[in-house]
């Protein structure tokens, strides 16, 4: 029988639960299936652990999705400012409840439109944000003291905080009102997606100097983003794009600690942002003992006291490397399908894929398809009225304990190659490929399961007809380019040279000692400084970082 106000023996306080509980009874739903069977928030014996309650398995809130859906935050980002703004406008205007930037490759690396590496990428895949005008082009018309605003990028992301937050400034929020989440998780980069300007070590004191600065000014946003997605985009498997993703965390816990702050001042602005790929039950599983080793991890071997610190919090965003050039619109189904397991696997935001990214930048029909995708789950479906549905079925708890047993087999590796330190340990797997070994290995045994039919993909090596139908793309042109480097060569014209000229040299004397280099980069680009300008004056003291040859 299930328990409607006594908490589990895994300790809830009684008030919490009977809170949670006679604020649903007030709301206008009626919780109940389409047949009219009413539904209690959670199911389980009396004393089975319970959502909201250390370890966290069956979800991070007591009431999950029935007392506030999830963030729906589509990724939304090509061409200029003004383009990806009137994007975000309708975004916003179909329903959206949070924005998510995707910046172009040459922003990504930290160079500016006019660097001759840029050619030829510049808003293609993203949006361009040189300067701190763009980025107030590319809010306009949007309260960023009202929405939550997420932006995926790493190597330069101290320099687009900054600049969020001076545009904040420009429509009078306070920073401390700002809610949102940048990436900037650098470890990943090494591991995985190869987006790193400088060497791992003054890379993760940009990422720690982010931390402890949104840590004592702005306690609304989440500093760092501990990204799987990128890992298992890369190819690898459930188990090790969880392990690599949390001992990332534990790695960053680890420098802040080292510098002198308590575990509880930070911890609980970590956030996390998983892949959620096509093996259904596994992606839900994978979730689950996400929640369960963080807060394990957090309380017994970092010493956390505040349960904020051990509620591992995430974003989930449906498979990339699962959609197909051939035969697009099945792409709909398979991010549906991946949906669903976030949900059920209890994400706090979400991201539905397109249809059409595989082929090019998602069209404005093929983005509404993807959002409507999410709002079908959360209204239709009936699978937000109950949290952690699936919570006590064999298989799901089975499956949850096995991918952390094979979990805590990486972490011991990890340690043993850091002498105890997992920071260290993955400053020694990077320096010796480790990371990028078990990956490229991953992939290969995925892509030989496909060529020889082990895998069967839909429309790649089975399922043929209608491979050869074409659907509309959206794609970004030279004059997009051509007018970003003009609208470049114009800002850096009418700039005060001596102000530019002291902000650098100011961020460099900076960057030189052990200072937090949050404050100079802010007053660098008011002054005018570039994102690329902000980047190379780091580079002249921190250098710049190429991977060694693996074999």
């Amino acid at each position: 029988m299930q328990n409607k106000t006594v908490p589990s023996k895994h300790t809830c306080p009684v008030e919490e639960w009977r809170h949670a509980y006679d604020s649903e009874r007030k709301r206008k739903n009626n919780f109940q299936t389409l047949s009219g069977i009413p539904l209690e928030p959670v199911y389980g014996p009396d004393d089975a652990e319970r959502p909201g309650v250390y370890p966290f398995t069956r979800g991070p809130y007591a009431s999950m999705y029935r007392t506030k859906l999830w963030t729906m935050r589509m990724f939304a980002g090509f061409g200029r400012a003004e383009d990806t703004n009137e994007r975000f406008l309708k975004l916003i205007a179909n329903g959206q409840s949070g924005l998510s930037v995707a910046f172009d490759l040459p922003t990504l690396m930290g160079r500016d439109s006019d660097d001759p590496r840029s050619e030829g990428e510049v808003g293609r895949c993203g949006v361009a944000v040189d300067t701190l005008e763009d980025m107030k082009v590319l809010f306009k018309d949007i309260d960023l003291g009202s929405i939550s605003t997420s932006m995926t990028i790493n190597g330069p992301a101290i320099a687009l905080l900054a600049m969020y937050i001076a545009v904040a400034e420009m429509q009078g929020v306070k920073r401390s009102d700002l809610a949102g989440t940048i990436q900037a998780d650098i470890l990943k980069e090494y591991q995985a997606q190869k987006e790193y300007i400088f060497p791992p070590r003054p890379s993760v004191r940009l990422v720690s100097d982010m931390i402890s600065f949104c840590a004592e000014e702005m306690p609304l946003y989440h500093p760092v983003s501990i990204s799987g997605y990128h890992i298992r985009e890369a190819g690898a498997t459930a188990v090790e794009e969880l392990a690599f993703t949390l001992s990332n965390g534990f790695a960053y816990v680890e420098e802040m600690t080292r510098r002198g702050m308590d575990v509880d001042d930070f911890a609980p602005r970590l956030s996390f942002f998983f892949n959620s790929h096509i093996d259904f039950f596994e992606e839900i599983a994978k979730l689950r003992a996400a929640r369960r080793i963080w807060a394990r991890w957090m309380k017994e071997h970092y010493h956390a006291k505040n349960p904020l610190s051990m509620r591992c919090r995430f974003h989930v965003q449906t498979a990339g490397c699962s959609l197909t050039a051939t035969q697009a619109e099945v792409n709909i189904a398979r991010t549906a399908i991946e949906a669903m397991a976030g949900v059920l696997g209890g994400t706090q935001s979400l991201h539905t894929n397109s249809m059409d990214e595989v082929l090019s930048l998602p069209t404005e029909k093929a983005a509404r398809i993807a959002l409507r995708t999410q709002q079908v789950i959360a209204y239709e479906t009936g699978v937000a009225e109950v949290a952690d549905p699936l919570g006590g079925s064999w298989y799901i708890e089975s499956l949850t304990d096995e991918i952390e047993r094979r979990a805590e087999e990486i972490f011991s590796k990890i340690l043993e190659m850091g002498d105890g330190s997992i920071l260290e340990g993955a400053y020694a797997g990077i320096e010796q490929g480790w990371y990028q070994r078990i990956i490229a290995e991953s992939a290969y045994r995925q892509e030989q399961r496909i060529s020889s039919k082990d895998r069967i993909i839909v429309g790649v090596n089975d399922f043929f007809e209608g491979n050869n139908e074409e659907i509309p793309m959206l794609v970004i042109g030279q004059e997009s380019e051509t007018a970003q480097a003009e609208n470049l060569r114009r800002f850096k014209s009418q700039r005060d040279s001596i102000a530019i000229t002291q902000s650098l040299e100011a961020l460099k004397i900076c960057a030189a000692g052990n200072d937090n280099l949050v404050p100079p980069i802010i007053e660098a680009v008011k002054a005018g400084c570039t994102v690329g300008e902000t980047m190379n004056a780091l580079a002249e003291v921190f250098g710049t970082y190429e991977e060694p040859v693996f074999t």
